[in-house]
Formats: C-alpha cells, structure tokens, sequence
C-alpha cells in the first residue's frame, strides 16, 4: 500500500525524462523544510562512511559528538550532540526519523555503514541522518559488491549489494550484512569480558525512481540479532537481548511548477526488544507509523515560503506497561536572499497526545542568518528553541514512571565562520571556528521520591548550560598521481550542572569531554591508500568523580586494484587504539585496548 501510494503520487505527473538514474537537485536551496520535519537547516556537516566497520568509526570523526559506548560490537550505541543528551538528539535514516517511544535512546547498532554513502550531522536540529548511497551504473545495467572483513576477538562482517537498473528512471538496490563476534577482549588486570558476544543480521531493499520533477526512494529494512547483555565490570551478568527492528518507508519530491514543491514520506515500522534475566524476562514491542509532508512556494527569485504537517502514532506493549501516542507537528518557514545575505525563520508546532493521559504541546521559534563577507568566507548564526517531550519509561514506567513530566526545554545559540580557498587544481583550504551556547531547563533527572526517600522517580528539576566552541582547519594538495590531506579539530565544551541545591552543581554533566582533539591525515597513491588518525578526550567525570583522559590511535592501510570491465578488488586493513589505550565512554564498561580488523571487497 505505500508503494503504490508514493509511485502513484508521482506519476500523476507526466512527460517523464530519459538518462541515467542522478540526483536531484535540491529545489529548496537555503530553506530546506524536509518531509520529515518541517525545519529551517542551518548548520551541519557531511562525514564520509568509507573505511569504517562501525557507526562509531564514522560519528568519531567530529569532535562534538559524544559516543555512548558499552563496548564491542554488541554493546549499545547512542549518540549526544553537545552536550544534549542522546534523547535530545534525533537519528534519521534518509530523512524519515526513527522513532523510539520507549526510553528515547537508538541503538546505533542496528545502522549498517556498508549501504550508507555519508552522515549528516545538523547542529541546529540536533540530528543524525544517514543517507543510502544511490546506485552508480557503468556499461551495463547492474552493479554490486561483496565484502569479507574479519578481525580480533572473534569478529566477522560478510555484506554484499546489488544494484540493477529497471529502466532509464528506475533502480534497485538489494543489500545484506551481518556481524559475528565474541567480543571476549582483554580489560584492566588481564581480565576478559564474557557474555558480550552478538550474531546479528542486517537486510535491505531500496526502489529508486525519477520523475519530471523530482524523484521517489522507497525504502524495506531488516534487522535481527541476539547478544549477550554482560552489565560492567563491579555488576557483571548472564543476561541475554533478543531484538528486531522492521520498517517499510518512502519519500517523494516533486517540483509540479516554479512555484510550487512537494515533499512527501511516509512509514510504517515495528520494533521487539526481549530481555532474559534471572529477575524475570521482559519483553517491549513498539508499532510506528509517520505521515510527513511539506510544501514550499517560490514567491519570488530570493523569497520562499514553506509549510509542513506531520503526524505520528506510535504504541507500545510491554511486560510492564502499555501506552500509545499520536504526536502532530506543523511548521511555517521563510527564507530571504539578496547578493551576499541569506535568511532563515520559521516557528515549529509540537503536540503529543497520549491515551488516556495529559497532552503536551510546545512552541519553537529559530532563525539563522548567513552573510558572504568575501568569495570563500562566511559569516553564520542561528538560534532555535526545541522540545523534548518526556519518552514513555519516564512517564509510564510503573515503580519509576512520574506522568506530571513536561517537556524539556532548551534554548540553542550558534556564531560562526567558514572560510575555504582553492588554488588553481592542486590546493584547497578551508577552515571553521563556532561558538555555542546551550541553556537547558526542565530538565528530567532521577531523584528522591517525597513520599518515600527510597523510590527515586523523574523529575523536571535540572539545568545544564553548555558552552563552547568548535575549531577545525584543514588542506588537501592534488598532486599528478597523488593526493594528500590533512585535518585538525578541537572542541572545547563546558557542559555543567545548573541545579539548585544539586550535589553536582557547578560540575561538567558526566562523560562529556570538555576537551576534545582530533588529526587526522591522508595519502593516496595509485590505489593505495594510507591513513593514520589520533584522537584525545579531556575533562571527563561520571558524577562521583573525575575520570582520566585517553587517547587512540588508528591507521587504515588499503589498496585496489582496477581490473578493467571486470571491476575492482580492495583490501584494507585497520589497526585501532595501537598505543593500546586501556579507557571506558561509560564507566565499568571497558572499551577493546589494541585491535585490527581487515577485509577484501570485489566490486563491479
């Protein structure tokens, strides 16, 4: 049924185009209200998934990301940007957001990086989209690759894709992984981590489409796996997790006149986590369905306005509770251009509506501005109010759940410039400096019950002001058979407590690095490819106290070899944390000392 909705959407309109299967360019240029929420974008960054084995290796890449990591590849996932907290931060796959009603919290895990082209991180929107890399024919109409990779701790990651183009306008793209490992590394006195091991497997079909206007991406994706839970290192545990993440999406754009562009997707999702412990198995099933769409006008060459409405549902059946949601977002956005000056506003609507229980609605105004003082340096800014509503464990949760809980609060500021130069073919410069400013109010923190001191419930009681700022300068030189690049990046993050008569008041919110650096360096010859990168964290606490610094190093070596009409053949090897850092993202959590991983891929 969404199939045929989206196909039918778009071939309303006629005179379909012939040529080969490209992007679309975007036709809402600097006002970008997407299908999936209707938002102004106003600053972000665009990282690169290859030569990486894990979502991890790629989000590691920017210094204000904060990676919650409990180690191996069966340990959970969850990403904060600037200091927000992971519930805060939104994760999309091709635009469509995925839901997670229950405790806020994706487990990046279930994300393959084989089938993904590149990570978007939005500062604006506090978001993290990953986007399907599009299918690229050479002189026949199909394509694919197969990879092998396999490394310490008992770790395999076989994928393969398929790409076959049905037509001039339509292609398809067929794609499975998997990850095996035992994850049974060594930590602290020579201890081994047990129960941390994960069979997991990853599938995915993906119809591309173009239309006279636009194009359509219609989306299956499938993930299963079963792991061990082993707790850390003081509360160890023989729990086991069962989970199973399904959703069917698609999107279509269409510019139908000059003035007017439709953006449209819709999705239907069913997530199952099942837990088994010797307290008691528990079982959690979350049903999604989105509908999102947006429309915007070109009034004028620099003037256009946009509209978008959402609506979402979302269920949840548990072993300890039951709850639905139907939440409604609504959005007016303009956007202004004239010579040097760009313009952005737009006012956002939220309202959650759960069964049976209170509604909460919130209002978000943002603006950003963006002013070309010289050819090759910009001048940024933009502020935005968000909302995240409480998620269905802090209200519901029966022995914890508190159902007064408002929505938490923030108020996100940005000041930046960008700067980037070319010389002639060899040479490209570019640089970016941002100063932030996070203020958050009514922040839901766990505390003392007043009718029993013992039961600790949710409250909105917390307070966080982060500020900071972002660096980063790099080069890259293009020589006749060579390239050669070069990345430096530091961010400095104050992220502290703000609560009255908190214990930690005055104190950095815990596992937030208020000093983060990063260099990284690379060098392509002829195929072959090498690539060391360092990374170094700072300033860490995890409320009781502080905790040391680490640093890794990483080198990616690799070489392909071109074998005409035939395709190409790559390996790659990785060498990870060499200088065997012993450290933790998340305290009694220990993440693998040295480690190397490397594979062969064949593709055509």
């Amino acid at each position: 049924m969404l199939f045929s909705i989206l196909i039918s959407a778009g071939l309303i309109y006629s005179g379909l185009p012939s040529g080969s299967l490209e992007p679309v360019t975007d036709t809402l240029h600097s006002v970008t209200v997407t299908a999936d929420k209707g938002v102004v974008i106003s600053r972000k960054d665009t990282l690169a998934s290859v030569n990486s084995f894990s979502v991890s290796d790629i989000l590691l890449q920017s210094p204000g990301i904060h990676i919650g990591d409990n180690g191996g590849f069966a340990g959970l996932k969850t990403v904060s940007l600037r200091g927000l907290g992971s519930a805060h931060t939104a994760v999309y796959i091709d635009g469509v957001k995925v839901g997670n009603v229950q405790s806020g919290q994706n487990d990046l895990g279930m994300i393959g990086v084989d089938n993904f082209s590149e990570v978007v991180l939005d500062y604006a929107q506090n978001s993290v989209s990953f986007n399907t890399a599009r299918p690229s024919f050479g002189h026949i109409p199909v394509a694919g690759s197969v990879r092998l990779s396999a490394g310490s701790f008992g770790t395999y990651l076989p994928s393969a894709r398929m790409d076959f183009r049905l037509s001039d306008r339509v292609s398809l793209s067929a794609n499975a992984s998997g990850v095996f490992s035992k994850g049974d590394y060594s930590y602290g006195d020579g201890s081994r981590r047990s129960n941390n091991d994960i069979s997991q497997i990853r599938s995915g079909l993906d119809l591309w489409g173009i239309l006279a206007g636009g194009d359509y991406h219609i989306k299956a994706y499938f993930n299963t796996a079963e792991r061990g839970t082993p707790g850390s290192v003081s509360w160890p545990s023989d729990d086991r997790q069962k989970d199973m993440n399904a959703f069917v999406q698609g999107r279509l754009t269409n510019r139908f006149s000059p003035l007017y562009t439709l953006n449209l997707s819709l999705k239907a999702g069913y997530d199952d986590i099942y837990y088994s412990s010797i307290y008691g198995d528990s079982n959690y099933g979350q049903t999604e369905v989105q509908l999102n769409s947006s429309h915007s006008f070109q009034i004028t060459q620099g003037l256009k306005l946009s509209l978008a409405a959402d609506v979402h549902w979302d269920r949840l059946n548990s072993s300890n509770y039951d709850a639905s949601r139907l939440s409604a977002f609504s959005a007016v956005a303009a956007s202004y251009t004239s010579g040097r000056l760009a313009a952005n506003a737009a006012v956002e609507y939220y309202g959650a509506y759960d069964k049976g229980k209170e509604s909460r609605n919130a209002v978000s105004p943002s603006l950003d501005v963006r002013y070309t003082a010289f050819n090759g340096f910009d001048i940024r800014a933009f502020a935005r109010r968000a909302y995240r509503v409480p998620v269905f464990n802090e209200l519901y949760y029966i022995g914890y759940g508190n159902p007064d809980l408002k929505p938490e609060d923030v108020w996100m500021v940005d000041l930046g410039v960008d700067f980037n130069r070319r010389t002639g073919n060899r040479w490209r410069i570019e640089a970016k400096l941002d100063a932030f400013c996070n203020w958050l109010t009514d922040k839901i923190i766990s505390a003392p019950s007043e009718a029993d001191p013992n039961i600790w419930q949710p409250y909105n009681i917390g307070k966080v002001l982060s500020v900071g700022y972002d660096a980063s300068a790099g080069f890259r030189y293009s020589g006749n058979s060579w390239v050669f690049d070069a990345k430096g990046q530091y961010t400095y993050q104050s992220a502290v407590d703000r609560t009255s008569g908190s214990d930690s008041f005055g104190l950095q919110i815990p596992y937030i690095a208020r000093h983060i650096a990063i260099f990284r360096v690379g060098l392509s010859w002829k195929g072959w490819n090498l690539s060391p990168s360092w990374q170094w964290r700072g300033g860490r606490t995890d409320g009781y106290g502080d905790l040391p610094a680490w640093n890794t190093l990483d080198v990616e070596f690799s070489k392909t070899l071109s074998l005409k009409k035939a395709g190409s053949l790559a390996f790659k090897v990785s060498a990870r944390n060499l200088a065997d850092c012993r450290y933790e993202t998340v305290s009694g959590y220990p993440m693998p000392g040295r480690n190397f991983i490397g594979g062969i891929e064949y593709s055509f």
